[in-house]
């Protein structure tokens, strides 16, 4: 019988660990020491150069487009770290906040060949601690006990790569009446994944039928539009309409998912918004902090419907994406309902885009 934790609970340690700072050890077949650019302290930066080696800056090929550095890996880059590298140098790359103001920061020389493995882990890693996607990383002696000396969290690499590959397991928490406003027959369930992560919400409408398709909405979390009233967006209204049309029907289920700002965090989220006024348009402003246009897992959705009996769906949306996504597990889609609201001078710019270069129907 072990105690110990098993590489799931190992990577919620890794993440906890880089948000604070902290460094964590890849173990493959060469062991990697992995700090999060964006908590990177100048003592650990100066602990790590005294180790030797020739440490490297693992970025996306989205942020290393935006700093014009070669891109050798595919879908990241391996910037070496000049010889007076300082942790302000490394956020500077890392983050695109003071691009215009210094535009000019290479020339980079970048690493190519050799196993990269390790780096896109990291940055694996990263993006779920919703940490900016850059990773400083040094190489270590083959059997080195530096991670089990200092006490570090240390990973199996390939076990560690294959897990972060797959969405993790929900279970249901608890479930419990909810009167609203829109319909006094509520009922919120809870889900809690099994990697430590932010549990998810489904709101109940009713009693739907699960032998027929249910009214439903996947809705990523929007602090700003949801709570705040925010009008750089259309996720507030797209919120309370949902719910509203649920109501007016007497039954549906709206899943309230914690992936605010499209997967990336609200931290982010707020550096994506900063560079909207600047100029850049969200999937710009996205790219130029080395995410995707859409980080999102809408799986997580499918599988929480699936886990309430429900295996056909009516679906509030504008996203052909989630359309696929919902058919791809399992789910059919036996409607697309069109949600079209919360469109204001504001926003304006912003759906246009995501008609544009994310293929809204809007």
């Amino acid at each position: 019988m072990s105690l110990g934790p098993d590489i799931t609970e190992q990577l919620a340690r890794a993440r906890a660990d880089l948000r604070m700072g902290v460094p964590v050890v890849l173990r493959g077949p060469l062991p990697a020491l992995v700090l999060a650019a964006e908590t990177l302290s100048p003592q650990r930066l100066a602990d790590v150069l005294a180790l030797g080696g020739s440490p490297v800056l693992a970025i996306t090929a989205r942020r290393a487009a935006t700093l014009k550095a070669h891109v050798y890996d595919g879908d990241l880059a391996r910037v070496n770290l000049p010889a007076d590298a300082t942790p302000a140098w490394v956020q500077s790359i890392a983050d695109p906040a003071d691009d215009l103001r210094a535009p000019m920061k290479g020339p980079f020389v970048c690493a190519r060949g050799g196993d990269v493995r390790a780096h896109r882990t990291a940055l694996a890693l990263c993006k779920g601690a919703r940490l900016l996607p850059a990773a400083l990383i040094l190489d270590l002696p083959a059997g080195s006990a530096l991670g089990r000396v200092a006490g570090l969290t240390e990973l199996a690499l390939e076990a560690a790569a294959a897990t972060l590959e797959h969405s993790s397991p929900l279970h249901p928490v608890v479930n419990a009446r909810l009167p609203m406003d829109v319909s006094e027959a509520g009922r919120l369930h809870i889900f809690r994944p099994e990697d430590g992560g932010e549990e998810h919400y489904a709101i109940e409408i009713g009693r739907p039928d699960r032998a027929k398709p249910v009214l439903s909405r996947l809705h990523s979390a929007c602090f700003t539009g949801d709570l705040m009233g925010s009008l750089k967006c259309d996720c507030g209204p797209q919120l309370r309409a949902a719910l509203a049309q649920m109501g007016e029907e007497g039954h549906g289920v709206l899943l309230y998912l914690n992936q605010e700002g499209r997967g990336i965090g609200l931290a982010n989220k707020m550096r994506a918004y900063s560079l909207q006024d600047q100029g850049f348009d969200t999937v710009e402003a996205n790219h130029r902090l080395g995410f995707e246009d859409d980080e999102r897992d809408f799986q997580i959705g499918a599988n929480i419907l699936k886990s309430m009996g429900f295996s056909a769906v009516r679906l509030l949306t504008n996203n052909p994406r989630k359309v696929e996504m919902m058919e791809m597990s399992g789910v059919a889609v036996a409607e697309r309902v069109a949600l079209r609201v919360g469109e204001n001078r504001h926003n304006a710019g912003y759906l246009a885009t995501k008609a544009r270069k994310s293929g809204h129907l809007l």
